[in-house]
């Protein structure tokens, strides 16, 4: 019996509450594979070989989703997210995306664009000036470091187009990355702490001469909490995740939803696969921090292909969209990505700008990025599809990456 007290809920709390656990349960409108050109035939190739995978101990589990002019065409979940336990990979599981989380600190930091707060151009020490003393290494050792002012300003698309010269500590062996792991950046306790342990690794390369794949997106996510004047993971939910009703998306799932969590698996020494734990960050990683569940990434993605809107919600403008989903690679001596001469960068991801020298099936300005435990999302604006696969499984294994896009592109007939 209730207190007294208490009041009932509203109307509209009460539809509210009811509209976020449809959204949890279909995050966009359901349809039949034929009716968005798919082959049902097709998609079972899909299916079976993810069944394969599971069945034979090489994945623990596997989710899927595949969308087409803003419909759900084919969702499906394959194995556990607790092989101990027995716990299935379902539809709403919620796993750790990684650097999936590019694209979100991507889209945070043009809207501040958009908003007239600063220019892609504008020098990074303009609103961080933790990075006012930035030096670039040009020879010597990690103990004895030979350095020098950059030959230009580390500007805000560098941080963008990961052509900033920062790296991760885990990506080589130069003087620099030894650098870098004796300053433990991942350990900090703040995103401020973070940047400032950043400042004192020299950078690889001048700003704006080569790709190299680093903590770019984490000091960009410093920059968007230093521009808007709100912390970083506060204005991701207010900015974005509130306004796509991404309900399950978050640095660090609450206990309600913790139950739903996949643990991340390896291939141990003896070939079969067993859990491996991660450490948890003590702050907001913009470059790989976050947890999601397909279908909340499925609506941010569909916005990204609907031109910066969805529902009746613009996060973006048309043409920023545009702006994103194009190669910013190509006034560089090497206008593609180091491991692939198929895809460009654009702003938060890469795009495809090459058939031909591509491994898998796919679409020239078809754009995306992946995530350290094997989640993958690509947009393909030709085609209006939204692709998705996420399996908690570490060290990224790349080879799923186009073994799904074959899967997914070999079933779209119409």
């Amino acid at each position: 019996m209730k207190p007294a007290s208490a009041k009932p809920p509203t109307l509209f709390a009460a539809l509210a509450s009811l509209f976020a656990l449809s959204l949890t349960a279909q995050p966009l409108p359901l349809s039949s594979p034929g009716e968005l050109g798919f082959s049902p035939e097709r998609l079972e190739r899909l299916h079976a070989h993810y069944q394969r995978e599971v069945a034979d101990g090489k994945r623990a589990g596997v989710i899927t989703l595949i969308v087409r002019n803003g419909r759900i065409a084919d969702w499906q979940a394959f194995g556990y997210r607790d092989l101990e336990a027995k716990l299935p990979m379902q539809k709403d599981t919620i796993c750790r995306i990684y650097s999936m989380s590019k694209l979100i600190t991507a889209v945070a930091a043009l809207q501040l664009l958009e908003e007239g707060r600063f220019e892609l151009d504008d020098p990074v020490a303009k609103y961080v000036p933790e990075l006012k003393g930035l030096k670039v290494l040009k020879g010597g050792t990690a103990d004895d470091p030979r350095l020098a002012d950059p030959v230009r300003p580390l500007t805000i698309k560098h941080l963008l187009t990961h052509t900033s010269g920062m790296i991760y500590a885990d990506s080589g062996d130069s003087p620099v990355h030894q650098i870098a792991k004796k300053a433990k950046l991942f350990e900090a306790a703040t995103l401020k702490e973070f940047v400032e342990r950043a400042a004192r690794v020299p950078l690889l390369a001048d700003p704006g001469e080569t790709f190299n794949y680093g903590v770019s997106m984490d000091v960009l996510g410093y920059l968007v909490e230093r521009v808007s004047g709100a912390p970083f993971d506060e204005r991701l939910k207010k900015r974005i995740f509130d306004p796509l009703r991404m309900v399950d998306t978050t640095f660090e799932p609450p206990p309600g939803q913790r139950a739903r969590v996949a643990k991340i698996y390896k291939i141990g020494a003896q070939g079969k696969l067993e859990f491996a734990p991660r450490d948890r960050l003590a702050f907001p990683s913009g470059g790989g921090g976050l947890y999601s569940t397909i279908g909340d990434y499925a609506r941010f993605a569909q916005m990204l292909v609907n031109g910066g809107e969805l529902d009746g919600v613009r996060l973006l403008g048309r043409k920023t969209v545009e702006l994103m989903m194009v190669n910013h690679l190509n006034g560089l001596a090497r206008q593609t990505l180091p491991w692939s001469e198929a895809e460009g960068f654009g702003l938060g991801g890469s795009v495809r700008i090459d058939l031909a020298k591509a491994s898998a099936l796919g679409s020239i300005g078809e754009f995306g990025w992946a995530g350290a435990a094997t989640t993958l999302v690509r947009i393909d604006p030709k085609e209006k599809t939204v692709a998705l696969m996420y399996a908690q499984h570490t060290p990224m294994d790349s080879r799923m990456y186009a073994e799904f896009l074959t899967l997914f592109y070999q079933a779209l007939v119409e």
